[in-house]
């Protein structure tokens, strides 16, 4: 049961609009309910799914700001499902799993997930974590600017406003993070980055652990490699060479 006194806290600081849709996707009912009642108290429009393949279903009807995703589900698990995600949508994916291991975090933040946050957690943690990623995104989804921002670098163009990207006239999807960095590289041309200043910048975790910069270090390198547009012929060899200098 949640305490009757941080629901009233919670309530105290709400804000007064119910325009954020958030989608939660849990098979245990209880944390499902528990996340559900955190967000309502803060004033987001929330649907609960106990399954993947109810939510598959929820997202063809319905027009979602965030999802929150268990990893571990019976049939069609959190991984998959934010696959098919990212297959169609670009609003923020946090998932949640039991799990402290390194590959579920890796693969999900490979397939397209913006935050992972690791059970038991705490409910104001989570509800921050979804506060700093909608305010991000409906930054970007709200820019004012009339005419849209394009950076072009040898074949790269970029489309800040409508985060669009092609690569020598063929476009190319890109998850909310990968976007975020290609934009900052190309921002700061000629200029080398450590890998702790790229994870300052992009995921604003600079006090966050060393098992979370591991994994950083890992996605780095495969978006490097696949943002390459100086010459689409190189071998995978010369690409990774390309990688280990920028991030020495």
């Amino acid at each position: 049961k949640i305490d009757k006194y941080i629901l009233l806290y919670l309530n105290k600081g709400a804000c007064c609009r119910m325009s954020d849709r958030i989608l939660i996707v849990d098979d245990e009912v209880e944390i499902a309910d528990l996340i559900e009642t955190y967000l309502q108290s803060e004033n987001y429009s929330v649907s609960k799914c106990y399954s993947a393949k109810e939510a598959l279903d929820c997202i063809q009807t319905t027009e979602f700001d965030l999802a929150v995703l268990d990893i571990m589900m019976p049939e069609i698990d959190g991984l998959t499902l934010c696959r098919k995600i990212r297959e169609r949508y670009t609003y923020p994916v946090i998932m949640l799993t039991a799990r402290d291991g390194e590959t579920d975090k890796i693969t999900g933040l490979t397939l397209g997930a913006d935050d992972y946050v690791t059970k038991p957690f705490r409910p104001l943690e989570l509800v921050a974590r979804v506060k700093a990623h909608l305010s991000r995104y409906e930054r970007l989804i709200n820019s004012s600017v009339q005419e849209n921002d394009i950076i072009e670098i040898r074949g790269l163009k970029i489309d800040k406003t409508a985060r669009r990207v092609w690569i020598n006239e063929e476009e190319k999807q890109f998850t909310t993070k990968e976007f975020d960095l290609l934009v900052f590289l190309a921002q700061n041309p000629n200029r080398v980055f450590t890998k702790d200043e790229l994870f300052k910048e992009i995921w604003d975790r600079s006090q966050e652990s060393v098992f979370f910069k591991k994994i950083f270090s890992s996605l780095f390198s495969l978006h490097i490699m696949e943002v390459n547009p100086t010459d689409i012929s190189n071998t995978q060899e010369k690409q990774k060479r390309r990688v280990e200098i920028y991030l020495y």
